[in-house]
Order: C-alpha cells, then structure tokens, then sequence
C-alpha cells in the first residue's frame, strides 16, 4: 500500500532562506544554540508532567537519558 504525502504549502520559503543567506554564521549558529536550549526547557517541562511523582534528581536523570536517545549515533 502507498502511502499518501501531503505538500506543506511553504508561501515565505524563500524569504526564509533570503533571510538565512544574509545572516553571518555566527547569527545562524546562535539561533541553533539557542532552538536547542528551548527544545531542551521543553523536554524536561514534558517529562516534569509526565512524571510529577519524580524527584528532581530522578528527573534530571530521566532527561539526560531521554537527550542521550536523541543524538543522532552516527556522529
């Protein structure tokens, strides 16, 4: 069976990537750093609520094993 693709309409796409071309390499590498930190809150605000009984030391141990997953292995 097939399966189905839906095309995301991406109207601003290439303004996006006017907007990234005129950036400096160091702009564009502190908003991945800092996409990164905010995923980061995000994860563990999620896991605080997906496991309040936890204590904090037990979370933060729950968060460093969940991060550790999503780093890609072949680097």
């Amino acid at each position: 069976m097939g399966t189905l693709r839906i095309m995301k309409k991406r109207d601003n796409h290439r303004e996006y990537l006017e907007v990234l071309r005129s950036m400096t390499s160091a702009q564009r590498a502190r908003i991945a750093f800092d996409l990164g930190e905010r995923n980061k809150r995000l994860l563990k605000q999620a896991l605080r609520k997906r496991f309040p009984e936890l204590s904090d030391e037990d979370l933060h141990q729950l968060f460093l094993e969940r991060l550790a997953t999503c780093h890609n292995q072949n680097y």
